[in-house]
């Protein structure tokens, strides 16, 4: 009895896993499509504002709802580190060398730290996309297992006894690839999409950089 539980059991636990796997994919998914729209809407918007500003103190003086979006917080990174650089002009070596190669330096920290909350979560769909096809596979295995034995058991070999066990046996496969494909497909679209924000956050930082040593309102640097 232990032997002909076990394998059922253990089949069972596969299909949980599966279902786990699909509620980890869909809620990564519409966080992601959240995340993503959010940070699109929020970026326009902040160009929008930001570019229209006469000077770069007007700008930085912008209201802080104005700041939400990633290229908004490299705006905010870029400003703190000028009005420290001024204060700690010849104090630390954190702010001795070239200023424009030390701003760069700055914004860039900031991107990539934007870069990887877009990216968080990706890794996980990725990971259920290439594990969960595996996983129906060895339920199915561990079914067939079980319905051979109970073949032997019963002594006959007709289609009819064959067929269901085995069948039902297969339902695990079909089930890890249904959660395999919305994973991968997912994890595909949001790696483009992270890599057409982290464009649009380089070119900020360029022109960020252009403006900032090109402004007289931002001069002594």
């Amino acid at each position: 009895m232990p032997y002909q539980l076990a394998p059922e059991m253990i089949a069972a636990s596969t299909l949980y896993i599966l279902l786990s796997f699909s509620i980890i994919t869909w809620t990564l998914i519409l966080f992601k499509t959240w995340q993503f729209a959010a940070n699109s809407l929020a970026n326009k918007h902040f160009n929008q504002v930001f570019w229209d500003a006469p000077n770069l103190a007007e700008a930085e003086a912008l209201p802080d709802s104005t700041f939400k979006g990633s290229q908004a917080k490299m705006a905010r990174q870029g400003f703190k580190w000028l009005n420290e650089s001024r204060e700690q002009l010849g104090k630390n070596l954190k702010y001795s060398g070239v200023p424009s190669e030390l701003l760069e330096h700055a914004l860039l920290e900031q991107l990539q730290k934007e870069q990887r909350s877009l990216e968080n979560g990706l890794t996980l769909l990725a990971s259920i996309g290439s594990t969960a096809p595996f996983v129906g596979l060895f339920g199915t295995v561990l079914g067939i297992m079980h319905a051979m034995h109970q073949i032997t058991e019963s002594g006959s070999t007709s289609l009819d006894v064959v067929a269901g066990p085995i069948g039902d046996a297969l339902v695990a496969t079909a089930i890890g690839i249904a959660v395999a494909v919305p994973a991968v497909l997912a994890y595909n679209f949001f790696l483009r999409r992270a890599k057409h924000q982290r464009a649009e956050m380089e070119n900020f930082l360029v022109s960020f950089s252009h403006v900032v040593f090109n402004n007289p309102d931002k001069g002594n640097l």
